[in-house]
């Protein structure tokens, strides 16, 4: 085994609680609604939910798809992480997403290198 997937079980599995939690979870409700955003969190949710279905089923079964995967949730973790820092979180408060975004991207360009 190497790093590519323990990296991508941990992203997925993130993704997955993060993801079911946008639909059932108060405390994120209510952060949607402190990002005035609250009309995104449905689609936040299904859009971490299939990135995390990609990367699972990308890492056996098509590099390609896991390489899309990677990248689109690197762009949403992106642009949580500038949501977080437009409405004045410090920087440890925004970290997770920066930290997801830049896991995503290395897991972008391991796959990219080792496939492509």
């Amino acid at each position: 085994m190497d790093l590519l997937t323990p990296l991508v079980w941990l992203s997925s599995l993130a993704f997955i609680y993060f993801g079911v939690n946008c639909f059932y979870s108060d405390f994120i409700i209510a952060e949607f609604i402190r990002y005035d955003l609250p009309s995104y969190r449905k689609l936040t949710g299904i859009l971490q939910l299939l990135g995390a279905g990609g990367l699972l089923v990308g890492l056996y079964f098509s590099p390609l798809l896991m390489l899309l995967a990677s990248l689109g949730l690197c762009l949403l973790m992106l642009a949580g992480f500038i949501v977080r820092l437009k409405i004045k979180d410090n920087f440890i408060q925004s970290s997770p997403s920066f930290i997801f975004a830049a896991l995503n991207l290395f897991i972008a360009l391991k796959t990219y290198y080792k496939y492509f």
